[in-house]
């Protein structure tokens, strides 16, 4: 985590501990194995040619153990125990609530959690086994897929909409091409968040950069001003917002069209183990299921 995190304090932002709770880790684990890791760099430390000798191997320390967890939980056959399953906002939505019914079912005696996150805190939160599974978007701030720290597999594509007012000259198109919006006003996530970087991307990739008119982070607050007439905006197939807005949501065409790609993740080797490869079974089925229901209301959920 402080190779990942840079400093002593991040690290122990990340890990819900003290400063002095880390350094204290840090020295005692140098001690136990004869070692020195950490050398003061300014005001901060830098690793040693130690610390770097076990950075190589601790992933595979790690995906061991983890392995090794699955193995005895099958043994065992426990059905008790927690699962924590993170995930960003539209996913916590649209599909961990399945899984959390289908688990109290099989496995009554089985605490799980929902614990909505950004997607790089998803990965935090997996890190410091604060979560044992995330659902997340890939973005630029997210950990590549050959991280051998994790598992990640594809889960699904999330097709980006265009949300106009009813009145719209695009509102009647079955669908339109990104750009084609060039010259309307935008209304935009805030700097720095995950949506609002997908947005430009998208936008960059249709030759043109948004003119930002507002920024929302609730898909609420984004169709109220898409609805007074101020902008318009994306909006991923899955997002439900709520009824009564004169808006119309409108399918994008492309090769390929913008879409969000949602990926699970867990720590390289828990995979097998028997609860996380029921929750992985039931995620698949929730997000085929919640695919098709998406695409049946895309385009009349949000007209009135």
């Amino acid at each position: 985590m402080l190779a990942a995190h840079g400093t002593v304090t991040a690290t122990a932002k990340a890990l819900h501990y003290t400063p002095s709770a880390v350094s204290h880790q840090l020295r005692t684990l140098g001690e136990d194995l004869d070692v020195m890791l950490l050398v003061p760099q300014g005001r901060g430390v830098r690793l040693t040619p130690a610390a770097r000798i076990l950075l190589s191997h601790v992933d595979s320390l790690f995906s061991s153990w983890e392995h090794i967890r699955g193995l005895l939980a099958a043994e065992s056959g426990s059905y008790a125990g927690s699962l924590r399953i993170c995930g960003f906002s539209t996913g916590a939505a649209a599909l961990l609530p399945a899984v959390v019914t289908a688990l109290r079912a099989s496995r009554p005696a089985m605490e799980v959690r929902i614990i909505e996150a950004d997607p790089s805190e998803c990965f935090d939160l997996l890190l410091a086994d604060d979560a044992d599974l995330a659902v997340i978007v890939s973005t630029e701030a997210t950990p590549p897929t050959a991280d051998s720290r994790f598992d990640q597999h594809f889960l699904l594509d999330d097709p980006l909409e265009l949300l106009v007012p009813g009145g719209h000259p695009l509102a009647s198109r079955p669908a339109v091409g990104l750009a084609e919006t060039a010259d309307q006003p935008w209304i935009v996530d805030r700097p720095g968040r995950p949506h609002r970087q997908l947005v430009f991307n998208s936008c960059a990739e249709a030759g043109f950069t948004p003119m930002v008119a507002h920024e929302a982070v609730e898909w609420d607050t984004a169709a109220a001003l898409v609805a007074a007439g101020f902008g318009v905006c994306l909006i991923p197939r899955l997002a439900r917002i709520p009824a009564g807005y004169p808006i119309t949501r409108v399918p994008l065409r492309g090769d390929p069209a913008p879409s969000r790609h949602i990926r699970t993740v867990v720590r390289r080797g828990s995979g097998s183990q028997p609860v996380l490869a029921e929750a992985l079974e039931v995620l698949t089925q929730a997000a085929a299921s919640a695919h098709r229901i998406s695409g049946s209301r895309s385009r009349t959920e949000d007209r009135t």
